[in-house]
């Protein structure tokens, strides 16, 4: 795994995005233990190597060379797995990495797929997920905020503001879970979230 860890490591250069860099990958791992512990029939090292595997392909996506990083992830993923330890394994490993992405018309089949799922998710949620929002619509000249533009007259699905997104993306993922064990994570960091907004809204208002 250490290899894999090195290979995977290297994907991830100076040019990538805070909201999606190596910290992203190895807080995924930390939750991804977290829920594993839940569930010890799910296979620990196709879990970890998808975890690992997940994002190569993001830096990508963020420069416009590729359109879906999980699609592209997965397919570079079988090229590094073959002739790996891992390799028996390989199916399994590319399906979690296929299936991850929020925007995706896939749904998880295994049980490693659904906690990859959950794990990554998980981080764009709370405290740190907040700080995720705020910096990927900073990196991209994204608005923090339009009142002239409320969630619910927002025509973007992922809205065109981070408050917006907020609302649209980030308050829905609890529902998004596909594990108890996450489901019961994602409530903890859903009210942090809920709190921020209320605060934001009483600042934003002049109210605090």
């Amino acid at each position: 795994m250490a290899t894999l860890r090195s290979t995977a490591r290297s994907y991830f250069d100076g040019t990538a995005s805070p909201a999606h860099d190596w910290h992203h990958v190895q807080r995924v791992e930390a939750l991804a233990d977290r829920l594993l512990s839940a569930y010890p029939d799910a296979d620990e090292r196709t879990l970890r190597a998808a975890v690992l595997l997940h994002d190569i392909g993001r830096s990508r996506e963020d420069r416009g060379e590729i359109d879906d990083h999980a699609r592209w992830g997965a397919r570079e993923a079988r090229d590094l797995l073959a002739g790996h330890a891992l390799a028996d394994r390989t199916e399994d490993i590319c399906h979690a990495i296929r299936v991850h992405r929020y925007s995706n018309d896939r749904r998880p089949e295994t049980i490693e797929a659904k906690l990859l799922c959950d794990a990554d998710n998980l981080d764009a949620l709370g405290a740190v997920g907040i700080a995720r929002c705020f910096t990927y619509g900073g990196e991209r000249g994204g608005v923090i905020y339009d009142p002239d533009n409320p969630p619910g007259e927002d025509e973007r699905p992922d809205g065109s503001t981070q408050y917006n997104h907020l609302h649209k993306k980030i308050l829905d993922l609890p529902d998004r879970m596909y594990t108890e064990a996450g489901r019961e994570i994602a409530a903890d960091r859903r009210e942090f979230v809920d709190s921020f907004i209320a605060r934001f809204d009483a600042e934003v208002s002049g109210r605090r």
